[in-house]
């Protein structure tokens, strides 16, 4: 009898296995096929990018897209969000696959025909907005699997839900958006998702390589405001009244001094980060307020909750000693964005037909932060790095993601079209 049963399980796997190779080689050929309108795609999406919950043009034209290649559209989650339903009609498990859509504040400086010359204004200044994080590239990935996958609806069952999600940078100030008001506004309820998928181009790795970590890849991600108050007075006279900014630039030093002298960075990676300085009027006037904005990264709870403390004792104390105030705010952002260890090993064979396992790489998680970790916190996930670094690129012309030189190469798009398009159909085919 256990002789019976190991010969239906052996005839079953190889079955499976003969039948993903056959979905894969559509696969292939289709995102062939497709590869001159992804690029196409990405290049329209990059040229007119929009700021965080103000995607209204970038998520009309995905909605249209969605709608002629036969999917229903449902508009406005989480203000500028698309949500399509790929439904085979046939029982099975409900999958998620996301892409993120909004651009950046950061005026464009690559040397491409398809650069962007868009402006808005953001926090009160006037700045062009740039796709420099490669969200074009994912909104682009995305409809490239989209197609493919409804054109293979005869071969799938269950259902896909695709998920264009705004904000992702974060939502402005006194504002919701993102994942989280996707998660709270019920996507995950209201669609039924089991498990979700993402992923991410890198403009720091090579064209046609995957990489992927178990357990926690990205950090998590926290807003810190700290308004120091003194007292205003001549600038030539700073004995008269209580400066702010030498408060503030002492502040400052003692932020870094918690990451490089009171945090066990053998534990886990972490980073404070201050990236916007405001205060003053003119040269000759020592202001009354200055106010430090920036980014707490951690890769650990236990870590996060003793930098928080550590950055509002900071602050407090250098800003009493010289006689001013600090007043300190931090607003959690992301978690720490989790792989499913369970769901990642099932899906590993996936990532290595997609782009050859010599071409995925198991890496160390890294103190960026995104907010699919809010999906991860909800069911099953896995979120994996693609490769959008040119082949022939030397060291002076690979630029990192948020800058005005950051650059992806096309090429490095049918990768993620592949990599998409397999774990949608490896998984749901592994439910039959």
């Amino acid at each position: 009898m256990k002789y019976i049963v190991t010969i239906l399980i052996s005839a079953f796997c190889l079955t499976l296995a003969h039948s993903q190779s056959s979905l894969h080689s559509i696969i292939d050929t289709k995102a062939k096929a497709i590869d001159s309108d992804v690029i196409s795609w990405r290049r329209h999406y990059h040229q007119y990018p929009e700021l965080s919950n103000r995607e209204f043009k970038t998520a009309e034209r995905i909605a249209e897209q969605l709608r002629k290649m036969g999917l229903p559209v449902d508009t406005g989650m989480a203000i500028t969000g698309v949500v399509a339903i790929l439904d085979t009609g046939k029982p099975g498990p409900t999958i998620g696959l996301r892409a993120d859509i909004d651009g950046l504040p950061v005026t464009e400086r690559a040397d491409i025909p398809f650069a962007s010359k868009e402006t808005s204004t953001y926090l009160g200044q006037d700045i062009g907005v740039m796709h420099a994080c490669g969200h074009d590239t994912h909104i682009a990935m995305l409809l490239g699997t989209a197609q493919i996958l409804v054109d293979m609806k005869e071969e799938l069952v269950g259902k896909v839900v695709f998920v264009f999600q705004p904000a992702e940078e974060g939502a402005p100030p006194g504002e919701e958006g993102g994942a989280k008001l996707m998660v709270k506004e019920g996507i995950i309820e209201k669609y039924g998702i089991e498990v979700m998928f993402g992923q991410h181009i890198n403009s720091m790795t090579p064209v046609g390589q995957i990489k992927y970590k178990l357990g926690g890849i990205m950090a998590a991600a926290d807003r810190f405001v700290i308004k120091v108050k003194g007292k205003q007075t001549h600038g030539s006279q700073p004995w008269a009244g209580v400066d702010p900014v030498t408060a503030a630039a002492q502040i400052i030093q003692g932020l870094n001094n918690i990451v490089s002298r009171q945090t066990n960075l053998t534990k886990e990676a972490a980073v404070i980060s201050v990236g916007k300085i405001t205060g003053g009027t003119r040269n000759n006037i020592i202001p009354e307020e200055v106010e430090l904005i920036g980014t707490i990264r951690t890769l650990d709870v236990e870590m996060q909750d003793i930098i928080h403390e550590k950055i509002h004792k900071t602050a407090t104390l250098i800003a009493e000693s010289s006689g001013a105030t600090a007043e300190v705010t931090i607003d959690k952002y992301a978690p720490v964005t989790y792989n499913d260890p369970a769901l990642t090993r099932k899906m590993i064979p996936s990532l290595f037909a997609a782009a050859g396992e010599e071409n995925v790489r198991v890496v160390p998680a890294v103190t960026g932060a995104e907010d699919f970790s809010f999906f991860a916190e909800k069911v099953p996930s896995l979120y994996f790095f693609t490769g959008g670094q040119s082949l022939d690129a030397t060291a002076d012309e690979i630029y990192p993601h948020h800058t005005p030189d950051f650059y992806i190469d096309d090429s490095g798009l049918i990768t993620g079209v592949k990599a998409m398009s397999y774990l949608a159909v490896d998984y749901l085919l592994s439910a039959q």
